[in-house]
């Protein structure tokens, strides 16, 4: 049994919203890190760890051994949740990609869905797409959580099958955007991570009014979220 497996703050924030027992798969996993990280903590639990390129999936496949956890996590070479078998994991993790790609990953892997109480998200960026795409299929959010580490802000976010809808109808645009949760817990890194996207998105939109054709569409949209983040903001 090798060491104990330190985590990063976001994927021992993923974590912490697995149950005891956890049936889960990790997709892209990397190093194994995490699904290593709960073996050892839970000898219930039980794993797939899952990655689409062959450099990580040999690190996974060596990490595994070192911890001595081959019986307990299963490292797989496939793209998204192709690497699983329908009803065979209850939780989902995707942690440290783009939303617009986990969203592609849950969608074309809907099939295997079937038993998965619980999917986690980690967006590096655009979690409004996951937000988005977890509500349409009946995934509601329930925490969420903004994880500050080596100057880079995460949004770590957990959803159950069927639970309570947390999102109200005139407000959905913006609680996408903020994530309704989060909305309400406002924590510091909240504001941290505002403060930075307002002043990108106010560049954009000089940039995009100097142009010479101006997309006005997109102009508007953009001076609409400058005025959610401000008010958000206590501006």
């Amino acid at each position: 049994m090798g060491n104990r497996i330190n985590l990063s703050e976001r994927l021992k924030t993923a974590a912490s919203y697995l149950p005891a027992g956890a049936v889960f798969a990790d997709i892209g996993s990397d190093h194994a890190y995490l699904p290593c990280y709960i073996c050892q903590k839970d000898d219930q639990a039980r794993a797939v760890a899952g990655e689409v390129r062959v450099g990580p999936y040999n690190s996974a496949v060596s990490t595994v051994k070192f911890h001595g956890l081959t019986n307990k996590v299963d490292v797989r070479l496939g793209d998204g949740l192709e690497v699983l078998s329908p009803n065979e994991v209850n939780q989902i993790v995707i942690a440290g990609m783009g939303g617009s790609l986990i969203q592609s990953i849950l969608q074309k892997g809907i099939d295997k869905l079937g038993t998965v109480e619980r999917i986690i998200a980690q967006p590096n960026v655009n979690a409004r797409n996951v937000r988005r795409w977890l509500r349409r299929n009946n995934y509601m959010i329930v925490d969420e959580q903004i994880v500050e580490e080596n100057g880079h802000i995460y949004e770590v976010l957990a959803a159950d099958k069927y639970a309570e809808d947390p999102f109200e109808e005139e407000l959905l645009e913006q609680q996408l955007l903020f994530g309704p949760i989060l909305l309400e817990k406002k924590p510091s890194a909240f504001y941290y991570k505002w403060e930075h996207e307002l002043a990108k998105l106010e560049r954009v939109i000089d940039e995009m009014k100097k142009a010479s054709e101006k997309n006005m569409d997109k102009i508007s949209q953009f001076e609409m979220e400058s005025a959610w983040i401000r008010e958000v903001l206590g501006r």
